[in-house]
């Protein structure tokens, strides 16, 4: 699957991963409350996210179920990511986060044992 989603997408999409299916209202007022988004705007993200595929229209009381996991897009962004800014290189994305970021020695120890589990 491949799917870009801009951030204000990312924030209905969050509201669904955190609490499960919602109307279209209660999307509205949870946004509302944590960001002070209106009712038209939260509408509109909600319509684009329908258009796109990552949420599907149901009743009753325009039921939104999200159709992507976090994980999904998470996987998405990252290759999207990578090929874009390392061309599709792995090696080069780890060696720029590594070189900006560091890694303490826990770190280092998990990212270890995940590398030898994932071959």
């Amino acid at each position: 699957m491949d799917v870009k989603l801009f951030d204000s997408e990312l924030k209905v999409m969050e509201v669904l991963w955190e609490q499960g299916a919602k109307t279209a209202k209660e999307i509205v007022d949870v946004l509302s409350e944590q960001i002070g988004w209106n009712k038209n705007t939260t509408y509109t993200v909600i319509k684009k996210c329908i258009e796109k595929g990552v949420i599907e229209r149901g009743e009753p009381g325009f039921l939104c179920t999200p159709l992507v996991t976090r994980d999904e897009v998470a996987r998405s962004e990252t290759e999207q990511l990578i090929d874009k800014m390392f061309g599709g290189s792995s090696e080069l994305f780890f060696s720029s986060f590594l070189k900006n970021q560091g890694l303490s020695e826990a770190d280092a120890a998990r990212l270890a044992r995940m590398i030898e589990e994932a071959k």
